[in-house]
């Protein structure tokens, strides 16, 4: 078997991932852009900030399913199973946004919980209903793209995801120049539409892929997953999910906190802008988790060049934010691009600064939890994030209730820490399972 791994492969596979992360990292940026140059800026941007956070909430438990696919799916059993699967997981999502949307529960968490303005629930309201597709949506793009890089046809998910990203611009743009719906409205419809689209286009292009598997497995493909059951796929698959429940809970609870902090309109209007920059740089990282998948499933003697590769982005990722984040760039960034007023762009420069980090982080834990999903080891990423919520939520107390922070540099300060925490717990299994690759690195 070959042991020898090129950097060249290596950039083969990930940059058409990493361009597709880079483009869903655009839309971010955009769309807050397009939002804070229509009017009432600030209300429409921090219920845009809660509406999404509680998108990607609800959406969290399907997310992993694309590791789940590019590690599962081999043959036709593992299809089917991992496929209905999916399916399930979608419906239930999607009722639970519809149970959110009812009035009672949505005016218990919003107003009584989280104690939004008015104003503000009533605009994040109008954006969940529109935001209905999305996690059904994420979950059908996100098995079929699975698929793709599974077989090494990682040029077809970022042709996918340029689809949904020319449909996120045209839509948002049409609605802003030609309609007089609120700025929330409008990021709202362009992202339903944009996922819509590009999960279209993921099952289209794995079509391919699936008609062979039904003809016969590859004769290069190991088919043992025959004996996949929907038992063995919850087994593996619920750690993954509560994994990316409990990462993405950090924004509900971070909009709870900074909603009790100083300055708490102001600091939930940044908050998105912020997220959506340092999101471009942190995609980087978390588009590099499949490559590593895909790669050690075909052998793990390939680990040490992984490992090399990723220190190498890691300075990269470092250098070019923190040369963003510590220079005037950073004006040019929210003001003349974002949007941002000068008192909102200033409020910002500070997270922003702390949030530097987060890139590096990112990339690290993707590289660990790829190699524990590799192991079939995924409990270990799961305490992790355990520790990483618990950590962000008391940082959030400490800092808000008691040292009274300014809501969004609490917030900056709180992720940077409990993703360090979840770095440090993750450690130690990942080191003891990366010796029997042929590797002993802290990654």
């Amino acid at each position: 078997m070959e042991t020898r791994l090129s950097f060249k492969r290596i950039l083969k596979l990930w940059l058409p991932l990493a361009s597709t992360w880079l483009m869903m990292a655009f839309e971010g940026p955009f769309l807050s852009a397009v939002i804070a140059r229509l009017p009432d800026e600030t209300f429409n941007l921090a219920a845009y900030g809660v509406a999404f956070s509680f998108a990607l909430i609800i959406e969290a438990p399907i997310i992993m399913m694309l590791s789940a696919a590019t590690a599962l799916v081999r043959d036709v059993p593992s299809y089917r199973k991992l496929r209905n699967f999916t399916f399930f997981l979608n419906g239930a999502l999607t009722l639970v946004l519809v149970l959110l949307l009812i009035p009672p529960v949505f005016h218990r968490v919003m107003i009584d919980w989280i104690q939004l303005p008015a104003e503000v629930a009533r605009l994040t309201r109008w954006a969940l209903w529109i935001l209905l597709p999305w996690p059904g949506a994420i979950g059908y793009r996100r098995f079929f793209q699975g698929i793709l890089i599974r077989f090494n046809q990682t040029g077809k998910v970022a042709l996918g995801t340029l689809l949904r990203l020319g449909t996120v611009i045209t839509v948002a743009l049409s609605l802003a120049y030609w309609g007089s719906l609120p700025g929330v409205v409008v990021g709202a419809a362009a992202l339903s539409a944009g996922v819509v689209v590009e999960a279209l286009a993921g099952r289209w292009m794995a079509q391919s892929i699936i008609r062979s598997l039904f003809r016969a497995p590859s004769p290069d493909i190991p088919s043992d997953t025959g004996k996949l059951t929907y038992r063995s796929i919850a087994a593996f698959y619920y750690p993954l999910a509560l994994t990316a429940l409990l990462a993405l809970a950090v924004h509900p609870i971070a909009t709870f906190f900074m909603g009790r902090s100083r300055l708490p309109v102001e600091s939930l209007a940044v908050l998105p802008v912020m997220n959506a920059l340092i999101f471009i740089f942190r995609s980087v990282g978390l588009s590099f988790q499949e490559v590593v998948i895909a790669l050690l499933e075909e052998n793990r003697r390939y680990y040490p060049t992984i490992r090399k590769f990723s220190y190498l982005l890691g300075g990269a990722l470092l250098t070019a934010l923190g040369l963003l984040a510590f220079t005037p760039l950073l004006d040019v960034w929210y003001q003349t691009i974002s949007g941002l007023n000068p008192t909102l762009s200033q409020l910002a420069k500070i997270p922003t600064r702390i949030m530097v980090w987060m890139p590096v982080l990112t990339l690290w834990i993707s590289f660990q939890r790829a190699v524990l999903v590799v192991t079939r080891k995924t409990q270990p990423i799961t305490l992790a994030s355990v520790l990483e919520v618990g950590g962000i939520s008391l940082i959030l107390w400490v800092t808000i209730y008691h040292l009274d922070f300014v809501g969004v540099v609490a917030a900056a300060l709180a992720f940077v820490l409990g993703r360090l925490l979840a770095n440090g717990w993750l450690f130690f299994p990942v080191w003891k399972e990366s010796r029997r690759f042929g590797g002993n690195a802290i990654l």
